[in-house]
């Protein structure tokens, strides 16, 4: 018998929070987790000092299973290890460590022979088998999800052919979840639970701009594009986004359209950036990449962290184990 996402890392709902660079902090990983599910802040390109800040944030702020995302391709293999490395020094064994694509098979193992649990998003079925073989939580990304997208499957699919060649395998399904039926759906395609990006966006823990979440919350399916022209910081790989003017319209100066702080360190913020707005962003927000899965459709107001984790734990494997009583004393908390 297969286990749910729950019992494989210690969670009360089989749901996984996206660690979103620059929006998944360490305020929405940690109210993610205290409601149940897995949060996960995103480690991006944050390193030495920056990282350990987030870190020792991540740590004081749950008790709970909670993760950090981090992205092979963005960083290389030589800061990836760094970055790794810090993670495992620097945090308590309850903190799982995430990989947006495939590492190298050396950092896989590292993170298994240090105890910790793995979670590795894939947007194929080899990868997906390899990661699988690791010991890793397999997250499959469908294209209906928001930002940078590692594969050309939809959801559904993508989770029903990896559970047909691995049976026993824990899966999560991601993309275009933005409402409990969606969830229903990815676990009768086979999957073990589902990780949430978008509808975590516009939680009010998140640090993404105001207008940011506005434009979420405002939007539908046929609002979004996938596209490529937010590569500067991250080339070569396509991401869905809300359509803007710069989608519209790539042939535009690679220009400063504003400014943003990471880290209490300040940056220009260039059109065409990667980068998200955050609520450290100023300029023109609505010409930035603003990275939004097909599920705004179903997602029409900003709430908390719990309330969202509360919402899908009705149909999620473990949801049984929130009482109304925790709900409360997170809605407190």
């Amino acid at each position: 018998m297969r286990s749910t996402v729950a019992s494989v890392l210690g969670l009360k709902v089989s749901l996984l929070q996206s660690g979103m660079g620059g929006v998944a902090g360490s305020e929405l990983a940690c109210a993610v987790s205290e409601a149940g599910a897995a949060g996960c802040a995103g480690g991006y390109k944050l390193a030495g000092g920056a990282l350990s800040a987030l870190l020792a944030r991540l740590t004081a702020g749950t008790g709970r299973p909670v993760g950090v995302n981090l992205i092979p391709e963005v960083v290389g293999p030589d800061a990836l290890d760094r970055q790794v490395a810090q993670v495992l020094n620097e945090t308590p064994g309850r903190v799982h460590l995430s990989f947006f694509g495939m590492p190298d098979d050396a950092v896989l193992d590292r993170v298994t022979a240090a105890g910790r649990h793995l979670v590795v998003q894939v947007g194929s079925v080899p990868d997906g088998i390899h990661a699988a073989a690791h010991g890793a939580v397999v997250v499959a990304q469908g294209t209906e999800a928001g930002g940078h997208l590692l594969g050309t499957s939809r959801r559904d699919d993508l989770v029903a052919a990896l559970r047909a060649r691995l049976p026993d395998a824990c899966l999560v399904a991601s993309g275009g979840i933005g409402s409990p039926q969606q969830a229903a759906r990815a676990l009768a395609a086979g999957a073990d639970g589902v990780l949430l990006g978008t509808a975590f966006v516009v939680a009010h823990q998140s640090r993404a701009h105001a207008r940011f979440k506005s434009a979420v919350t405002a939007a539908g399916a046929r609002d979004t594009v996938i596209t490529d022209v937010y590569e500067i910081g991250w080339p070569g790989r396509r991401h869905r986004v809300l359509a803007t003017t710069v989608t519209a319209g790539p042939r535009q100066p690679a220009k400063f359209i504003g400014k943003t702080i990471v880290e209490g360190k300040p940056y220009l913020v260039p059109r065409f950036s990667a980068a998200v707005p955050t609520e450290h962003t100023s300029g023109r927000i609505e010409e930035m990449a603003l990275y939004c899965g097909q599920s705004c459709g179903e997602i029409s107001e900003e709430a908390s962290a719990a309330d969202v984790v509360a919402a899908f734990a009705r149909v999620l494997p473990g949801a049984e184990a929130i009482t109304t009583q925790e709900r409360a004393e997170h809605h407190v908390g």
